[in-house]
C-alpha cells in the first residue's frame, strides 16, 4: 500500500482517502512480508484472549515482539511466547524465532513466576495475649521481579491481575460506580407486608397506598443503599432512585405530583442531607472535611468550598482501615520511603500504598498541599504503574487501557468530523493532515485523534502541548504536555508531563500522556484548566465514560455523533 508522496487536490477531503491507493502488484507485496501489517491472536489466559494490532508488522525478533505484548497488554514480570505449530497438530512450542508465525497466528504468554518465599516467626504465646491486634505468624512474600526503585518499574503496571498474593482492599472503601439501574433495597420485614397489600390492592381497584407510617423507614434505607454510591447524588440519581422505587411499588405514586415521582425526590433529597449530617458527627472523613468548624476563618459558611466529588469519582475521602490510625499510616508511609531506597518489589510497594490511600487522599483532598510537596512525600506516586492503580482506587477503572480502547474506537470518526469542518479550522485541520502523511503509525494516529478532538471543541492545542525547546523554562507551566521531535520522522514523538512547574513525568507517547495526566488529576484532586474544560471533560466521559450522562452541550453533541 502506498502511503507517502500522494498529492491531495482537495484540502477538506477524508484522511481515509489519501490512504486508500493500494498496489496491484502482488509480487511487490510478498517481497517484504515483515513491512505489511498484521494481526495475532494473543491468549493472556484461559479465559483472557486479545487481539493485536501490528501496523508495521510482525517484529524481527522475538525480544521485540515481546516488548509489544507487554506495553499492549500491561503485561509484568517474566514471560515468554509460545506458538502453535501446524507440523505437529497445533500444539505449542516455544517462540524463538518470528518467522515461525505469520498474520492471523496464535501466541500463548506463558509467566514464569517463581514459588514465594514464606518466613513464619512465631512469637511468644503471651506476648500474642498481650497484644490480640498482632498476628502470631508474620508472613512475607517475596516476589522475584526485578525491575525496582529508583524509578519504580514501569512493569508494575498491571499488577493487580498477576501478583501471586495481595491485600485486598479496604471494605470501607466503595468499589462500584452508580448502577444503570438503582438496585431498590429490600426494607423492614413489617414495611414489606404493607407495601405488598398496598401493591395487591393498587392493581386490583387503583387505590394508591398511604405511606405516612412507613416513609422513615423507606427514607432510611433508600439513604443507606444510596450512600453505598455517593455521599452527595445529583438531582438526576435521585430521579434514577424513585423512579426505581415507583416501578417497583406502583402503590407509592402520588396522583398529585405531575409525574408521580417529585414528592419523593424532594423527601429524599432532604433526608440525604440529615443522613449525611448523622454520619458527620460520627467521624465520617468524607462528610467530616465539610464541616463548618474544620474549615478556614475566611469559609466559615455551610455551603462554601464545598469538598465532594465533582468528576464522577467513587472513593473521594475513605476513612483510614480499621484499626490504623494517622500516626501508625504516616509510620507506613516512612516504611514506604525505606522499601523504596532498598530497592523493594512491586508487591510491597502496591500493598502498602494501598493501605495508606485514605491517609494519602486526606492529605491531598484536605490539606490541599502542592505537587511538589506530594512528590516529595509520596514519590511511589508519580510512577505509572501506581498513577493507573489510585485512579483504579478513586473510580474503580482502568485508566490506560480504557482510554486507548475508546480513543481507537471513535479516532477514525472523530478525523472525519474535523476534517468535514468548514475553513474556521482550515489550519489545524492542515497540521494534523500533514502529520499524518509524515507518519501514519498508530500512535501519530492517537496523537491526530486527540488533536481533531480539541479542533473540534474549538480549544487551542497550543494550551495543552508544547514544543520542546532548548533552555526552556518550565517553572510557570501549571499543566502541559511538552513533546520532543525527532530529527527523523521514523523517530517518534516523547512527550513529558509538567503540573505546578514540576516534571512530573517523562519519555511517553503523546497519546499515553494525555490518559497519565488524567490520571494526576484525579489522584492529585486537581481542576480542570479553564481553558481546555472542555477537552478534559471529553477524555472523562467519552474515553473513560465516567459521569457519562450529563455532559456538557458541545460534549454531548460530539458524543452523539461518534456514537452514530
Amino acid at each position: 500500500m502506498k502511503m507517502a508522496f500522494i498529492k491531495v487536490e482537495n484540502e477538506d477531503m477524508m484522511i481515509e482517502e489519501e490512504f486508500s491507493v493500494k498496489n496491484e502488484d502482488p509480487v511487490e507485496q510478498t517481497d517484504v512480508p515483515k513491512s505489511c501489517p498484521a494481526k495475532l491472536r494473543v491468549i493472556l489466559q484461559e479465559h483472557d484472549i486479545r487481539k493485536l494490532d501490528l501496523p508495521n508488522g510482525i517484529p524481527g525478533t522475538v525480544g521485540e515482539l515481546e516488548s509489544i505484548v507487554r506495553r499492549a497488554f500491561g503485561l509484568i514480570g517474566n514471560f515468554i511466547l509460545h506458538y502453535k505449530d501446524a507440523d505437529f497438530g497445533e500444539e505449542y512450542f516455544s517462540l524463538t524465532s518470528t518467522s515461525d508465525i505469520k498474520d492471523k497466528d496464535t501466541i500463548k504468554v506463558i509467566h514464569i513466576v517463581e514459588p514465594p518465599t514464606l518466613t513464619l516467626t512465631f512469637t511468644d504465646v503471651e506476648s500474642s495475649i498481650r497484644s490480640p491486634s498482632k498476628s502470631c505468624i508474620q508472613t512475607s512474600v517475596h516476589s522475584s521481579l526485578t525491575d525496582v526503585y529508583p524509578s519504580v518499574s514501569s512493569s508494575c503496571s498491571g499488577l493487580q491481575d498477576t501478583l501471586i498474593c495481595s491485600s485486598s482492599e479496604h471494605k470501607t472503601q466503595r468499589s462500584q460506580r452508580w448502577p444503570t439501574e438503582f438496585p431498590v433495597p429490600r426494607f423492614a420485614y413489617d414495611t414489606e407486608l404493607v407495601l405488598a397489600a398496598g401493591s395487591e390492592a393498587f392493581k386490583k381497584d387503583g387505590i394508591q397506598l398511604n405511606f405516612t407510617s412507613i416513609l422513615p423507614d423507606i427514607l432510611e434505607k433508600l439513604a443507606e443503599t444510596i450512600f453505598n454510591y455517593v455521599a452527595y447524588p445529583t438531582s438526576a440519581q435521585l430521579s434514577d432512585v424513585v423512579e426505581a422505587l415507583i416501578q417497583k411499588h406502583p402503590c407509592l405514586k402520588e396522583p398529585g405530583s405531575y409525574n408521580g415521582c417529585y414528592g419523593w425526590r424532594q423527601r429524599l433529597k432532604y433526608k440525604m442531607g440529615n443522613y449525611r449530617a448523622k454520619l458527620r458527627g460520627l467521624g465520617c472523613p468524607e462528610l467530616d472535611v465539610n464541616s463548618v468548624k474544620k474549615k478556614r476563618a475566611h469559609e466559615k459558611a455551610p455551603a462554601k468550598n464545598i469538598k465532594k466529588p465533582r468528576k464522577a469519582e467513587v472513593n473521594f475521602l475513605p476513612p483510614h482501615p480499621q484499626g490504623e490510625t494517622e500516626e501508625s499510616l504516616e509510620q507506613e508511609r516512612l516504611e514506604l520511603l525505606e522499601e523504596l531506597k532498598k530497592g523493594t518489589n512491586c508487591l510491597v510497594i502496591n500493598e502498602k500504598m494501598a493501605k495508606t490511600f485514605s491517609f494519602r487522599r486526606q492529605e491531598i483532598v484536605s490539606q490541599a498541599i502542592p505537587v511538589n510537596d506530594v512528590k516529595y512525600r509520596w514519590p511511589a506516586l508519580f510512577d505509572t504503574a501506581q498513577i493507573n492503580e489510585e485512579f483504579r482506587r478513586i473510580t474503580t477503572v482502568n485508566l490506560e487501557e480504557t482510554f486507548m480502547t475508546k480513543l481507537d474506537l471513535y479516532s477514525p470518526k472523530m478525523m472525519s468530523l474535523v476534517f468535514s469542518k468548514g475553513r474556521s479550522s482550515k489550519t489545524s485541520i492542515q497540521r494534523i493532515k500533514n502529520m499524518l502523511l509524515e507518519d501514519f503509525s498508530l500512535e501519530s494516529r492517537r496523537e491526530a485523534a486527540i488533536r481533531s478532538l480539541m479542533v473540534y471543541l474549538r480549544e487551542n492545542e497550543e494550551d495543552l502541548f508544547k514544543e520542546h525547546l532548548d533552555d526552556e523554562d518550565i517553572s510557570n507551566e501549571v499543566m502541559k504536555i511538552i513533546i520532543t521531535r525527532g530529527s527523523l520522522v521514523s523517530e517518534p514523538a516523547r512527550a513529558r508531563i509538567v503540573i505546578e512547574g514540576t516534571e512530573v513525568q517523562q519519555d511517553l507517547e503523546v497519546s499515553r500522556a494525555c490518559a497519565l495526566l488524567m490520571g494526576l488529576i484525579y489522584a492529585l484532586n486537581l481542576s480542570y484548566p479553564k481553558e481546555l474544560k472542555n477537552t478534559f471533560e471529553a477524555f472523562q466521559k467519552i474515553f473513560l465514560e465516567l459521569d457519562d450522562m450529563k455532559p456538557s452541550p458541545k460534549v454531548m453533541s460530539l458524543k452523539n455523533k461518534l456514537l452514530y
